[in-house]
């Protein structure tokens, strides 16, 4: 009997190695190697295909494929416009999140034949599920099963058009002797569904889980093999659900679809604007509004700060929502450019309603919001600022102003804040007052008034 060998891989890069590392040589994180059975194939030969064609490009028709739309306006932004066949779709997000009724939803609506394969769940639970989401259960096809061969062999004959996989974690190929789940087993099970999906010309979404720190488990080479990659995102104590494209051979990865989950599921945000400023208060002090780019689309919400005094040697710096050491920076130009004292100071920043914001284009938000809390000063009504703010103080210009300007108008807002520069060039004729600054003092004085 051939003794078994086992090797160590990198969950995080794939890198293999004889004995276990604390550290990975390659990515460089630590506590990322998992014990795994070697694979050694029966033959060292290598014999390639028999048939094999090669073809110049130009001889390639350059007609756009049409792809299948989900029916969800939403789902369809993220992906660029829909699915195309013979993608690969992997769709990562914590527990609980709305994954498996995002893609229950979506099979329901797609025009083609669907095929829904499930790993963890039974039929009938899969049945009771599409109850009471209240889709058309009658257009999807149920599987049950884990075998990845068995999969593609009833994939290739219900002559499936989307393949959906919940979830890649439970699948296994018998010919590998890893437990499923692990690194090996879904490395090569994604491989084989690519595989088979490019041959077949059919479409595949692939459901992933997420590990504690919100990467999607298996190798990085997973992300590496599919054509994009999908985050569905979202606070516990919010209902609000956010699907990002982290990649997308065939699409922009900077649109973004807003969900609002309810009991019957998931239902699209078409205005998030009027959403996330619903519960806005505007008449507290350390509340401003500003407008972000998320993709193609502005997207209007709150920016609230707290100040309070410290009374220990470090003030604390908390923030929700936006990048801690632009914070930090943000508070050393106040201090530096405005004379605020903010150094003896504890500052809590918040981007109402659970957004994640990374634009520099909030900046100038930031900045009044906080000053507005630390001088318990409110902020003139109805007004909206935008602006990115250097070291120096100075308000630098930004991009997609106009459409940041209509944003605000169409939501009855009466004056924004905008950076001098960004309004020579501006063709836009608009009713809303537009005042333009050149400095973050500037900007202050005009927020006050």
């Amino acid at each position: 009997m051939a003794k078994t060998r086992t090797k160590f891989i990198c969950s995080s890069c794939g890198f293999e190695s004889p004995k276990w590392l604390g550290k990975c040589p390659s990515c460089g994180e630590w506590n990322t190697f998992s014990e795994e059975i070697e694979e050694r194939s029966n033959s060292g030969k290598v014999i390639a295909k028999k048939e094999f064609s090669i073809v110049k490009l130009n001889t390639i028709g350059s007609e756009t494929e049409k792809r299948f739309s989900t029916n969800i306006p939403e789902f369809d932004r993220v992906l660029g416009g829909g699915i195309l066949p013979g993608s690969v779709i992997l769709l990562g997000g914590d527990p609980g999140i709305g994954k498996s009724t995002l893609v229950m939803q979506a099979a329901a609506k797609i025009s083609g034949n669907v095929l829904y394969v499930t790993g963890e769940e039974s039929i009938k639970q899969i049945a009771q599920r599409a109850n009471r989401l209240k889709v058309d259960a009658g257009k999807i096809s149920a599987l049950a099963e884990t075998d990845i061969n068995t999969i593609i062999t009833a994939a290739k004959q219900n002559k499936t058009d989307i393949l959906i996989i919940d979830s890649i974690q439970t699948m296994f190929d018998p010919k590998l002797d890893n437990a499923p789940g692990t690194v090996t087993q879904i490395r090569e099970c994604t491989a084989e569904l690519m595989n088979h999906a490019k041959a077949e010309n059919y479409s595949v979404i692939i459901v992933g889980h997420v590990t504690k720190d919100g990467i999607i488990a298996g190798p990085k080479v997973l992300e590496h093999i599919v054509d994009t990659v999908l985050q569905f995102e979202g606070e516990k104590n919010h209902s609000f659900r956010i699907l990002r494209a982290q990649k997308n051979r065939f699409g922009s990865t900077n649109e973004i679809g807003i969900f609002e989950m309810h009991d019957t599921g998931l239902t699209e945000v078409k205005n998030p604007s009027e959403v996330f400023l619903n519960s806005q208060s505007r008449t507290s002090t350390g509340s401003v509004i500003t407008a972000s780019m998320e993709g193609s689309r502005p997207v209007l919400f709150e920016v609230q700060a707290l100040v309070t005094p410290s009374n220990f040697g470090n003030p604390q710096r908390v923030a929700t929502g936006f990048d801690y050491r632009r914070l930090s920076i943000l508070l050393a130009v106040l201090e530096k450019r405005a004379g605020l004292r903010l150094s003896a100071a504890n500052v809590y920043l918040n981007m109402a309603g659970g957004i994640r914001i990374d634009e520099p284009a909030v900046d100038i938000a930031v900045c009044i919001s906080i000053a507005s809390s630390l001088k318990d000063a409110e902020v003139k009504k109805d007004i909206v600022a935008v602006g990115e703010v250097g070291l120096g103080g100075e308000i630098r210009s930004i991009s997609n102003i106009e459409k940041r300007i209509q944003e605000a108008e169409k939501l009855g807002l009466s004056e924004i804040i905008v950076p001098a520069s960004s309004v020579k060039n501006m063709k836009l004729n608009s009713k809303i007052k537009l005042t333009a600054v050149k400095s973050i003092e500037e900007a202050l004085a005009e927020a006050f008034k």
